[in-house]
């Protein structure tokens, strides 16, 4: 077998011991994945997947940027560039990554793998060049099968929901075509308005064109603005959204009044802006999303502090989303006193706060999230979904936010494959943390048993109105 039982838990006898226990009470319990980016046209076409490569790397930047940073071209592993061109041979592929896996030791990717590996096709020999052929043949075969449709899939895994993450110019036609397809799979849109919040997005005046012509809101006037932005969340929440999310570069939010949100709007519209002012906008936007779904029941989820599409030469030759965004340092306090002096009291506001920068948890955000009853902070995310980063997150904002200012776990990913392994990593180190308290007699085992169902799935549920 690749994979130890005990993986992930505490080295200490009396620690582990709990740690297990626990573990045995949560391993089986459903998937709530909240927030994620698959693709809705899988489960309402429920073809099969065309082939490991095409399932297992491309859609992973986890993994083409690691190959990336050693030389490895996107082209030699067939990321389609902007042009739609994507030439390299799925075979091939898959054997530059096998000749290459060594590459992930010792990182959350490599656990991932060996855990899909292992548990969903059966291989308990580690992925090398010498089995590489082995390895693609027996997925293949098995991808041509029923039992590896992604309907099929999703039930395997027992995933209760699973949420998609849509702009606010998406149809949702294959959200449509599954809740007519009379499946019970519940895969629910969310509401990401970054399109047309972003004056750098690309094609953003054209966004909000259509923005006005598909609600038939007058978009030229701040009023028919905020009123086509409030028409799609009433749309997407009748597709059943529970949840709205925005990925802005800092968590900078503003409180302008009436008439200097309205010329600020039209600054911004007739494309003359200068980033201040487009900084300034994003600001505001963040304020008046969060009076929506004060509104409108939608729980608000703010992602921040990345530098997007760094490596201008990717970007230009291969489009968004390719391994080369970047951390970055957030503020929080003082950029989030405007929306919160507004709505931060309000207990109909579900604000979720996530960061890439964790020098702000224990600083910053748990004690923001240890006050304010409309804040809630998100698990640790992207770079820092691993092993190490779940344990510091735990251990930094415990102290201040406890447990039930937190939301659980999401995975936050393209790679379908990967969900039950990314849950099962944070159910183990949940299971390792609660075990070292219970050691320490810092919390007794019957409060343990309680934490961990509420990390695992109480706590989700609650959050994401599920």
């Amino acid at each position: 077998m690749i994979l130890d039982a005990n993986r992930l838990f505490p080295a200490e006898t009396a620690a582990r011991s709990v740690a297990v226990r626990l573990y045995e009470t949560v391993r089986d319990l459903p998937i709530i994945s909240p927030h994620g980016h698959t693709d809705p046209r899988w489960f309402a076409q429920n073809e099969a997947f065309p082939n490991p490569t095409a399932l297992l790397i491309q859609p992973d930047h986890y993994i083409f940027r690691m190959l990336y940073s050693q030389g490895i071209s996107l082209e030699s592993l067939g990321i389609p560039s902007v042009d739609g061109k994507a030439n390299a041979d799925p075979r091939e592929v898959w054997r530059i990554f096998a000749k290459s896996y060594y590459l992930f030791r010792g990182t959350p990717t490599r656990l991932w793998l060996d855990y899909t590996f292992e548990n969903q096709f059966g291989l308990t020999q580690r992925l090398s060049v010498e089995n590489a052929d082995e390895y693609y043949d027996l997925i293949a075969k098995k991808l041509e099968t029923p039992e590896f449709r992604p309907r099929a899939l999703f039930e395997k895994f027992n995933i209760e929901v699973l949420s998609t993450t849509d702009t606010p110019l998406d149809t949702l036609e294959f959200h449509k075509a599954i809740q007519q397809s009379g499946w019970k799979g519940r895969v629910l849109p969310t509401f990401r308005p970054d399109s047309v919040i972003d004056a750098e997005y690309s094609g953003f005046l054209q966004n909000i064109e259509k923005l006005g012509e598909i609600t038939g809101e007058d978009i030229g006037t701040w009023k028919g603005y905020l009123n086509a932005l409030r028409s799609r969340r009433a749309f997407f929440k009748s597709m059943g959204a529970t949840a709205t999310d925005h990925g802005h570069l800092t968590a900078m939010t503003a409180d302008l009044d009436l008439e200097t949100a309205a010329s600020l709007y039209g600054r911004i519209l007739s494309g003359r802006s200068v980033p201040q002012e487009q900084e300034i906008f994003q600001a505001q936007m963040l304020t008046e999303m969060a009076g929506m779904s004060v509104e409108d029941g939608l729980t608000m989820q703010l992602h921040p502090g990345s530098v997007r599409n760094h490596n201008r030469l990717v970007y230009e030759k291969f489009g968004r989303d390719k391994g080369a965004d970047m951390p970055s340092p957030t503020e929080y306090v003082r950029a989030m006193r405007p929306l919160l002096s507004k709505y931060g009291n309000d207990s109909r506001l579900t604000l979720i706060l996530f960061t890439l920068d964790e020098t702000a948890f224990s600083r910053e955000l748990a004690p923001l999230a240890g006050h304010y009853p409309a804040l809630k902070l998100g698990p640790p995310w992207w770079f820092h979904d691993s092993p190490e980063g779940m344990m510091r997150f735990r251990e930094q904002a415990t102290e201040t936010a406890g447990f039930y200012n937190t939301v659980g776990f999401n995975d936050d990913t393209r790679a379908f494959l990967s969900i039950p392994s990314r849950h099962d990593v944070a159910r183990r180190i949940d299971c390792a943390f609660l075990g070292r308290l219970v050691a320490e007699h810092r919390l007794d085992e019957n409060e343990a048993f309680e934490v961990v169902q509420d990390l695992t799935v109480n706590l989700v549920k609650k959050a994401y109105k599920l």
